[in-house]
């Protein structure tokens, strides 16, 4: 083939780990001979049950080897994957299939009511296979993982085929609702090498998957290891008790990271008393800064590790800078820190990403700081909508406008001072403020919703909701008792209404506070959302926690 495809790891995987243990979920084991014919004839099944090149195929379910197959066994007949997260509600899924218009829909047990409220309304009249990982699903629709893969065992012996597009990752737009970014092979490829590279992912590795494999963190580094050899470690999702008896059954030696999951492990090796886990050398955290009390109890509990931190995004393919973070280099950007007002530090750009500062013409001359661009094989084809990608909307002349802001320094390391439009990072989660706030204004008793993060050492950002509520109704507050006459609004009562919208969990806020006064505005009118914080950061009692 003349252009690259990410199937061209089995080679790999087939040369140097045949007879090696390569995947291990629960009590199951591959070698990586059995993952290699797990690919091709799972890739071969779905040929032969209609799957086309340029069809969309939609996966949702917890992380496991089957799911790992499927990443590589869709790409490989020229087909897209398109992983929905398993965090959404059923409504949101839905805005998701939309979008992509699916030939065939995967699902594991956990997700079998999507799948027979998808086929009972028949909405999407597209889908024409139903596949499920793990036990089939009473109908005669559905045809399981493993059935499909009996299909043509043996006869596999097709090439992969190559097409502009490998993967339909979602991400939220401005307005909240999801947007499908088509990622290419070349910028996955790229991406893997770059953690290959910086990280030292190598085939003696043994990865955990913390990460569900839904998210492009997850996926690139997924494939960063399976390009090097190593081996994978699955759970279906992450909580600490199963990570840390995973890392020390397995001996597991590299994982990543967000804010969140590295706060879970923290607490968890504390209530649990484990002293450290030496076989681990290497973290790459992503989704936000961690604190010095993470970085501390992390070098602490991983004592062996080299903790590195990535700046990124979906539309770039996952991560644009790196930075070791418990290494010397640390104490040489703390001391730069210090004499900056305000901005954190990101690291270097990999060595296949050009980043640019695009200056504000509004700012004085001597500002270093503008939006992020960047340029390179990285970036994302871009936005999938009715079968096809549009780019216009943030690529402009090669140009990936980031949506941050932030500077370079002398020394070539970016700084980010922060989101152009407010976007919330929550435990690895982007939210956007105008969709929490537009389910808070439907409450008859909201008369006005503002939303904003505020920093968290365990999720990042914490999602704040600031409200005024209308003149007939009354705030209840944690220390007084509700009358029960109807028109009462209270934290609790917010939080349980965003529920009952089918706002996913992590959108819905976890601080509320009544605003009894005019919000701060612009004199367009539009909401001072800094100043409103500050003044919320200064005056919010802990009673409005939730």
């Amino acid at each position: 083939m003349a252009s690259g495809h990410i199937a061209q790891c089995l080679g790999g995987i087939l040369a140097r780990r045949a007879g090696a243990t390569v995947a291990v979920s629960g009590d199951l084991r591959l070698n990586g001979a059995q993952l290699v014919d797990g690919v091709r004839s799972l890739a071969a099944g779905l040929l032969e049950r209609g799957v086309r090149p340029g069809d969309v195929v939609a996966v949702v379910g917890f992380n496991s080897i089957e799911y790992m197959e499927l990443l590589l066994a869709i790409p490989y007949i020229g087909a897209v994957v398109a992983p929905l997260n398993y965090r959404w509600s059923f409504e949101e899924a839905v805005q998701a299939l939309e979008l992509v218009r699916p030939s065939a829909f995967i699902f594991d047990g956990a997700y079998s009511s999507w799948a027979l409220r998808l086929m009972e309304s028949q909405i999407f009249s597209s889908i024409c296979l139903y596949v499920t990982i793990g036990n089939p699903v009473n109908t005669s629709q559905v045809v399981s993982v493993d059935r499909v893969k009996r299909t043509c065992r043996g006869t596999t012996e097709m090439e992969p085929v190559s097409r502009d597009v490998a993967l339909i990752c979602f991400t939220s737009g401005t307005t909240g609702q999801p947007k499908g970014v088509a990622i290419s092979h070349t910028s996955l490829i790229i991406q893997s090498l770059a953690k290959i590279a910086v990280v030292g992912y190598g085939e003696d590795d043994v990865y955990l998957h913390t990460a569900p494999l839904c998210h492009i963190g997850g996926i690139s580094s997924c494939l960063a290891i399976l390009m090097a050899g190593g081996c994978h470690v699955l759970i279906p999702k992450f909580d600490a008790k199963s990570a840390i008896k995973a890392i020390q059954e397995h001996k597991v030696t590299c994982f990543i990271t967000v804010p969140t999951i590295m706060a879970d492990l923290m607490s968890y090796s504390r209530k649990d008393k484990i002293s450290g886990c030496g076989s681990v050398t290497k973290i790459l955290n992503g989704g936000g800064g961690l604190s010095d009390e993470l970085i501390n109890g992390a070098s602490h509990l991983f004592f062996n590790a080299a903790i590195f931190s990535a700046y990124g995004m979906t539309e770039a393919c996952s991560s644009l800078t790196f930075m070791p973070i418990n290494k010397p280099e640390l104490q040489e950007t703390k001391n730069q820190l210090s004499n900056q007002s305000e901005g954190v530090c990101v690291g270097k750009p990999s060595p296949h990403v050009e980043i640019r500062i695009d200056r504000d013409e509004s700012n004085s001359s001597s500002s270093l700081m503008g939006k992020i661009l960047t340029r390179g094989l990285h970036t994302m084809v871009g936005y999938w909508g009715n079968n096809t990608v549009d780019t216009s909307e943030s690529v402009r002349n090669g140009w990936l406008d980031t949506g941050d802001t932030g500077w370079i320094d002398r020394t070539g390391k970016l700084w980010l001072m922060g989101r152009q439009k407010g976007r919330i990072k929550s435990g690895g989660e982007n939210v956007y403020p105008e969709e929490v706030e537009l389910v808070l204004s439907q409450h008859p008793g909201v008369a006005k919703a503002v939303v904003f993060g505020v920093p968290d050492s365990r999720l990042g950002e914490k999602i704040v909701a600031c409200v005024s509520i209308r003149d007939d109704w009354r705030w209840v507050d944690a220390t007084a008792e509700h009358q029960g006459e109807g028109k009462e609004v209270s934290a609790h009562i917010l939080q349980e209404y965003c529920r009952i919208k089918n706002l996913s969990r992590f959108k819905v806020p976890r601080l509320y506070y009544h605003w009894s006064r005019p919000f701060p505005v612009t004199t367009t009118g539009k909401i001072k959302r800094e100043e409103l914080k500050a003044n919320v950061l200064a005056c919010m009692q802990p009673h409005s926690s939730l």
